[in-house]
């Protein structure tokens, strides 16, 4: 008889507890998540009436690699850009949520008589909610196009950076023993470092490589790659101090600023489902029923913290942030669970051997709670906001009334504000690549030329053509041109903005001087820094130019998902606009209407382009045209307007039916020139549904897009206008104006 490894044998176990439970989650419809713990529970060593795991160990590598792999791809969702894009309220409210839950957790851990580290862990844990959950939450009630829930993702956002730079201020904590030191203040300091020296590097080098090697890449290419590049990041920021978690976040979060960025998270799915299950076994398995009784009024009482307390917070927050109170409580109530973050920050301590072996346990008995709460927190939030301002004072609703309208009006910032922040931010991001470009050169450079008598000078030589963009930057570099003239024209201000720019001329200058320094002696450095700034003064336009190149390239990468369109795409897709296709079944709401009955150009913003009805098909149908069961319907909209409407369907067509009776139909575009007949009249009066069976789905106007205009919307000389139809036909008619 053959032998089978035991991990083989495990991982039988474990999924089949995992595929049974589950399905039974499914068909109670309660998180599947909670059904990965269950099971976990079922096979682990404290639940004696299954088989249970026995290579415990080989399974807790499998559930490291599934944290690897949900962190991956919750940075694939993160995004630098949405960061920036939150805004003050989302960070506000996040700040003021997880600050306030981890001090009441910390006080709930020292009130109960924990030690100083597992009510600091308990805080952490506290702190963070799950986006995994909330997210479920959001499309299960059909309410994520509501105002409140846009503020909760923006929260969201915010919380997975804090949960990244908890999970490094908790390690430094860990082994320091102390909550304030020079120890916390180094790391933190380190971790904005790396943060922004991985970010501007990545965004500089990959997007380029995955462009050039397009021809090549293929779904399974592709998948490999970014394995690779997420696996190196994690050995990168393992050894640079950091978690291996910190290292696939970031790698993700780089890589979702690419346009391949939605191919890649569809490609990472499958591997995330299946190793995030295994990781949600695994910490089923380590709940001990026995522990949990004793210790249910902590995980009782952090569950209050998390159904009252956070919500509070949140709500505070919010409000502090000028958000309407129905808003705020609606958030708060949104954000009262603990998910993957947490599991993680618990997980921590007990792999840093700060804390007890009760406290992870607590917490995931915790979540198992507050996650069955979640979606009737938020089903309820809406009517506790009335109970909430029916119940307040008149005065003082009008208050948080006047307050929320003067904290949202938009007031423009000062030009000093622009310009301390432009010259703060150009210092920091080339106070990083400098500092880094040294050091490689003169620790792992200068050792390969060592042999050589000039070595050195050879380092120094090759490090200047290296540095000099960056140190022009630094010195020179100026943008917010309007502010800075602004300034300038005032003679009070004068002074202190020549004070500004001296500073960073200084600043670079004494870069040079480190550089020099690290390699020769003091008066040799000074000699260098002399012939260095001659170098920059003589070579100033042609350092400015090269300067020039590198930002652009890291400019169109940085925003290549918006702006990388070919030409064919943009031909056939303006504004993110495209054609989809979908079947309507029996059960589907817009059967047995017509397209005016339906409304579905007001509720989502689409047009029908064709119906097809087995072998007969409708170009452009009417809107008295009727919808039957089996219409396979193409759909002409953005992509969030597609999704909107492909929820409201009951059965999507994947894939793109391609037929001969169809393939006619495609969206175009013409001009309307000087002296056209179409000029000054309106859609509608121009009749070119009547003439071309052509329905018009944009105009470009001035730099302005009209998306799905209204027939009465008159054309003008110049517009560019987007028409879906038969292309010979609408030739055919153009050719006639």
């Amino acid at each position: 008889m053959l032998h089978l490894p035991t991990l083989i044998t495990d991982l039988a176990l474990i999924l089949g507890a995992a595929a049974f439970v589950t399905l039974l989650f499914k068909k109670l419809k309660q998180p599947v998540v909670l059904g990965y713990i269950v099971a976990g529970l079922l096979v682990g060593a404290k639940f004696k009436f299954f088989p249970t795991v026995i290579e415990y160990d080989s399974i807790r590598t499998w559930a490291d690699i599934g944290v690897i792999f949900l962190l991956f791809t919750l940075g694939l969702e993160f995004s630098f850009k949405k960061l920036i894009k939150v805004g003050g309220v989302a960070v506000i409210t996040a700040i003021t949520g997880v600050g306030f839950t981890m001090l009441t957790g910390y006080g709930l851990g020292k009130l109960i008589g924990w030690n100083f580290m597992d009510s600091l862990f308990l805080g952490g844990t506290l702190a963070i909610a799950s986006t995994t959950i909330i997210f479920r939450a959001f499309e299960e009630l059909g309410v994520k196009s509501q105002k409140f829930t846009g503020i909760v993702i923006g929260v969201l956002v915010i919380e997975d950076l804090v949960a990244v730079v908890l999970l490094v201020i908790l390690s430094t904590v860990a082994v320091s023993r102390t909550f304030i030191g020079e120890e916390m203040i180094g790391s933190v300091l380190k971790l904005v470092f790396f943060l922004i020296l991985w970010f501007v590097s990545g965004i500089f080098f990959l997007p380029s490589i995955l462009k050039s090697l397009r021809k090549l890449i293929t779904e399974e290419t592709l998948l490999v790659l970014s394995l690779a590049l997420c696996f190196l990041m994690v050995v990168l920021a393992t050894f640079v101090g950091f978690s291996p978690a910190l290292g696939a976040f970031i790698m993700g979060s780089i890589l979702a600023e690419t346009t391949k960025a939605e191919k890649i998270e569809h490609l990472m799915k499958p591997l995330k489902n299946l190793f995030g299950a295994i990781f949600f076994v695994s910490v089923g398995m380590l709940i001990d029923p026995a522990m949990l009784v004793k210790h249910a009024w902590p995980i009782i009482a952090s569950t209050v913290v998390l159904l009252i307390g956070k919500p509070l917070f949140v709500t505070m927050g919010a409000l502090l942030s000028g958000q309407p109170l129905k808003i705020a409580i609606r958030s708060g109530m949104s954000l009262s669970q603990i998910g993957e973050f947490s599991f993680i920050i618990a997980a921590l301590g007990l792999q840093l051997g700060v804390t007890s072996d009760f406290l992870y346990p607590v917490a995931v008995a915790v979540s198992v709670v507050t996650t069955f709460t979640t979606p009737y927190m938020i089903r309820f939030s809406e009517a506790a906001s009335k109970k909430v301002e029916s119940a307040l004072p008149q005065k003082w609703a009008n208050a948080l009334t006047k307050y929320s309208i003067g904290a949202q009006t938009i007031r423009e910032d000062s030009d000093w504000k622009k310009l301390l922040r432009f010259y703060l931010l150009n210092i920091i991001v080339f106070s990083v690549l400098i500092i880094t470009i040294i050091f490689v050169f003169t620790e792992f450079i200068d050792p390969i030329f060592s042999e050589r008598r000039w070595h050195k000078l050879i380092t120094a030589s090759i490090a200047l053509i290296v540095l000099l963009p960056f140190l022009w930057a630094l010195a020179f570099r100026r943008t917010q041109r309007q502010a800075y003239a602004n300034v300038w024209v005032n003679p009070l201000q004068r002074g202190p903005l020549i004070i500004l720019l001296l500073s960073r001329i200084a600043l670079a200058i004494f870069y040079m001087g480190f550089l020099f320094n690290q390699l020769f002696s003091p008066g040799h450095a000074l000699i260098g820094v002399l012939i260095t700034s001659a170098v920059l003064l003589i070579f100033y336009p042609r350092i400015k130019k090269f300067y020039a190149k590198i930002e652009m390239r890291f400019l169109r990468n940085l925003h290549g998902r918006e702006i990388q369109i070919t030409d064919a795409q943009r031909m056939l897709a303006p504004w993110d606009t495209h054609i989809a296709n979908f079947q309507l079944n029996a059960q589907s709401p817009f059967v047995g209407n017509t397209l005016d009955e339906t409304k579905i150009r007001e509720k989502f913003g689409v047009n029908i382009a064709v119906i097809e009805r087995g072998n007969f098909v409708i170009n452009v149908p009417s809107r008295n045209e009727r919808l039957y069961p089996g219409d396979i319907i193409s759909v002409i909209g953005t992509d969030e307007q597609l999704n909107l409407f492909r929820k409201s369907l009951e059965t999507v067509i994947e894939k793109v039916i391609d037929s001969p009776a169809t393939s006619n139909v495609v969206l175009q575009r013409f001009a309307v020139l000087p002296g056209s007949a179409l000029s000054g009249i309106s859609i509608r009066e121009s009749k070119i549904r009547e003439n071309t069976g052509g329905l018009i789905v944009g105009i470009e106007r001035n730099n302005e897009r009209f998306l799905n205009p209204e027939s009465n919307v008159s054309f003008k000389s110049g517009d560019v206008v987007w028409i879906v139809g038969e292309t010979d036909r609408i030739r055919n008619w153009l050719n006639k104006k």
